[in-house]
């Protein structure tokens, strides 16, 4: 078996490897043996650097030499040949790609999930309420946002994100009971922005950042890991949810592949895997839901999930979804479903300052029982850590 070397400069080092590995020892499982992976990802990598350079308008089995940049498809290609046969011309028609753009995004993101360290198994905490899970929500976080204090009235910077998540987060953990399960829900907006332009991903509105992006990932992630961990240490099973918010849209798909390989080896952490930006836990006869709140209104929410998650929905008789986007506090009782709007612990920015806006800061612990609903809550404030 000979791969064509050139089809390397359509995909990340790992491919490549794998390509030099294949052509090396001659087939697919001889090159996964001393690669130590499977066969079958072997083959997923060459699939994909067969499928990105045809894309950009390499496929010389097909007649097309004609490269564009990554980034861009090609649209036509027209080739003339001489009276031998023989290509002599060639026209390609090329447009931008957004469809390749964010398959680069998340190839990019398996590959660099297969090489992290895995988590491995630790001891399940002896006491633990089988009935009850506690839901632990982080929401419009916004690690790797600036604020001035004279402006907004409190500062927020990379260092004050991770003192105030992570103590905020372990008070609401001590504070509730001994449940068997934990849901870490953190409900999107996690990053400020999602690249390293400190601009909103979808307007392109210029925000204010502490640091370079790629500090700003390092912080997040040790924080986030963190807040697994220290939930290991005290329920038996931890269900992790990195939603997508309208600031992280690109970023909510790699801290979700990412904590998916790093604990595939703990049978106690389970991560939602959605491509859908709604998801649900379903907790005995108790519902839970979730959303950020950036694509449908609260009162919207309801109906959605019911059609969304039908059989959840009929095997259930509590239900409750969480949403958060607007940085402050709402729950509202609709038929059939209470919707819990989550505020924020972030501190206002420049903008939020300037227009007025104010909320309280907060977060909050809701344990819930698998017959009854609701049964416990605890609140939690970053004024809270300085007393203590």
């Amino acid at each position: 078996m000979k791969l064509d070397p050139k089809l390397k400069e359509f995909g990340n080092e790992q491919q490549a490897e794998r390509l030099d590995a294949v052509n090396f020892y001659g087939s697919y499982s001889k090159a996964a043996g001393e690669l130590g992976v499977a066969p079958n990802a072997i083959k997923q990598s060459i699939d994909i650097l067969k499928r990105n350079a045809a894309i950009r308008g390499h496929s010389p089995e097909h007649d097309m030499t004609r490269v564009v940049p990554d980034g861009f498809k090609v649209n036509g290609v027209s080739t003339y040949y001489d009276k031998d046969g023989k290509a002599s011309g060639q026209w390609v028609k090329s447009s931008a790609d957004a469809e390749r753009r964010e398959q680069i995004i998340k190839d990019v993101f398996v590959a660099m999930a297969d090489e992290l360290p895995k988590m491995r198994p630790s001891k399940s905490p002896r006491v633990h309420a089988d009935h009850l899970c506690s839901l632990y929500t982080m929401t419009d976080c916004h690690v790797g946002m600036l604020a001035w204090h004279k402006e907004g009235g409190q500062g927020w910077d990379l260092k004050i994100a991770e003192e105030v998540l992570t103590g905020c987060f372990e008070q609401m953990v001590l504070a509730s009971p001994a449940s068997s399960t934990a849901i870490v829900a953190q409900l999107g907006d996690w990053l400020h922005f999602d690249g390293m332009a400190a601009v909103t991903p979808t307007s392109g509105h210029s925000l204010d950042a502490d640091g370079r992006f790629s500090k700003i990932i390092q912080i997040s992630v040790k924080i986030l890991r963190r807040l697994v961990d220290f939930c290991l240490s005290r329920h038996d099973k931890v269900v992790v949810l990195m939603s997508e918010g309208n600031h992280d849209m690109v970023s909510s798909i790699w801290l979700r592949i990412m904590f998916k390989s790093l604990y595939e080896n703990e049978p106690r952490v389970d991560v939602i895997d959605s491509e859908l930006p709604y998801y649900i836990y379903q907790h005995g006869k108790t519902m839970i839901g979730f959303h950020h709140g950036h694509l449908k209104k609260n009162d919207q929410l309801p109906l959605l999930f019911a059609a969304q998650f039908a059989p959840v929905w009929g095997s259930t008789t509590k239900r409750y979804i969480h949403t958060g986007h607007r940085h402050h506090t709402e729950e509202k009782e609709h038929s059939g479903v209470t919707v819990v709007q989550h505020p924020t612990l972030a501190a206002r920015d420049a903008y939020a300052a300037r227009g007025g806006w104010i909320a309280e800061r907060q977060v909050s612990a809701i344990t819930y029982h698998k017959d009854y609903g609701q049964v416990a809550k605890n609140t939690v404030t970053p004024e809270m850590l300085i007393e203590n």
